[in-house]
């Protein structure tokens, strides 16, 4: 199965701040783990919301909005794609991760739609 792992945006993100170099190795050096067992299918770092944009639809209309957007722990701050075996194997490589933050954060794991899931339809 294939899962998307987001990591939360936090004040710290939203600021721009870089890791330390400290962070910054232990995230590699998970990455090439994960990289090892074969299971990344991509990942990314997000630059902060103040540099993206929104587009919201109604019907055919679209409206476009510059951020940065207000709820930081909802905005995305980055991302791996991973192929797992369960929902249990990604948790288990996600309670492995270091915190990508210096102070709390949230790492969020969604199931990706495969083909299979619209055979039916």
């Amino acid at each position: 199965m294939r899962v998307m792992v987001i990591v939360k945006s936090t004040t710290d993100s939203e600021a721009g701040l870089m890791p330390s170099p400290e962070a910054w190795a232990a995230m590699e050096a998970f990455n090439t783990e994960l990289a090892a067992a074969g299971i990344t299918r991509a990942m990314g770092g997000l630059k902060p919301s103040s540099l993206g944009k929104r587009v919201r639809f109604d019907g055919t209309g679209r409206t476009i909005s510059d951020g940065p957007f207000a709820a930081t722990n909802e905005v995305i701050a980055g991302f791996w794609i991973w192929q797992v075996k369960d929902m249990a194997e990604a948790v288990d490589w996600v309670t492995r991760c270091p915190n990508p933050m210096p102070g709390p954060s949230e790492i969020e794991i969604r199931p990706m739609y495969e083909d299979a899931d619209f055979a039916d339809k």
